[in-house]
């Protein structure tokens, strides 16, 4: 199905007392009974041992072990567009993501993500992204086909070593000098859809911003609204949740179609009709594993249209 299983161990945590629980459903019951039907799960044989052999409802409680499990999903929008795959080899995958598909499962997106989706169409089981990119970003994407070369490329986006650019359409503001490097403190929440400036700190983030065109007539006609919005090449030298998004904001020139900033705007859910207008658009990197040049480009080209 493309999700990975959940796991739990039963060893006792911190103020917990393995004594209470008799039978390993009584221990189910009270790690997951408040999300999960946990004796519908016993009776269909969804909670499985690391033997294989499914738990039973007359099971004794053991302490220190495993039990797997699938969770039921939740109904998802389908999200439009293809994932046009850009390179494969035998060891990764470079993908051209949509807007609005979720880079990994997580919350209310879950088969409606990239890696989901690819693990099913592709037959790759152990496919996973390296790095991420927004749910509402589009473009170049790399991933790692098995698990034995994860450590390898994560090590290298860990290090910098990869150069990534962006582009973005956003307003002409009159009087910005660029080319510009934008550095500051951002900090992100968990739990909060902003991330926030801390212009107290030093410096974690550092993106160089130039400018590349003005849009043409028909490009403007495209979007809609008032004229008067260009391309803006943007180098992000350091990896901060909504990095780029907040940089441009700051500048006085938010991205088209950003729903966060400046300000959040309610979007439902399932509605694909306004992509923000940010590309993924170039990935280079030396490769670890073989020593190659590596250079991927996206397909795609601003400004983004909505997909059928």
């Amino acid at each position: 199905m493309g999700l990975d299983a959940a796991w739990l161990n039963t060893a006792a945590r911190p103020g917990e007392d393995p004594r209470a629980w008799v039978l390993m459903r009584d221990w189910l019951q009270f790690r997951v009974g408040e999300h999960i039907d946990v004796d519908a799960f016993i009776n269909g044989g969804r909670f499985v041992l690391e033997t294989g052999d499914p738990v039973l409802a007359d099971d004794v409680y053991r302490s220190n072990v495993f039990v797997w499990f699938y969770r039921d999903l939740p109904d998802e929008a389908p999200v439009p567009g293809d994932i046009p795959v850009l390179f494969r080899d035998d060891r990764i995958v470079v993908v051209d993501k949509p807007a609005f598909l979720s880079t990994i499962p997580r919350g209310r997106h879950v088969r409606e993500s990239v890696v989901v989706r690819l693990r099913h169409e592709l037959g790759l089981p152990e496919l996973t992204p390296m790095h991420r990119l927004d749910r509402v970003t589009s473009g170049v994407l790399l991933m790692s086909i098995e698990r034995r070369h994860r450590g390898a490329y994560q090590t290298m986006f860990q290090d910098g070593e990869v150069s990534k650019t962006y582009r973005a359409v956003a307003p002409v503001r009159q009087g910005l000098e660029l080319p510009t490097t934008v550095r500051n403190h951002l900090r992100k929440v968990p739990g909060t859809m902003q991330a926030e400036v801390l212009a107290e700190k030093e410096p974690n983030s550092d993106s160089l911003v130039e400018f590349e065109r003005a849009l043409t007539p028909q490009e403007e006609a495209v979007l809609g609204g008032a004229p008067g919005r260009a391309i803006y090449r943007l180098t992000p030298r350091t990896g901060k949740t909504h990095q780029l998004r907040i940089h441009l904001w700051s500048l006085g020139i938010p991205i088209e179609g950003d729903p966060l900033y400046p300000e959040t705007r309610d979007v439902a859910i399932d509605d694909f009709t306004t992509p923000l207008q940010l590309l993924a658009s170039e990935l280079r990197f030396t490769d670890p594993v073989d020593g190659r040049e590596r250079s991927f480009v996206s397909e795609r080209a601003l400004p983004l249209v909505a997909a059928n």
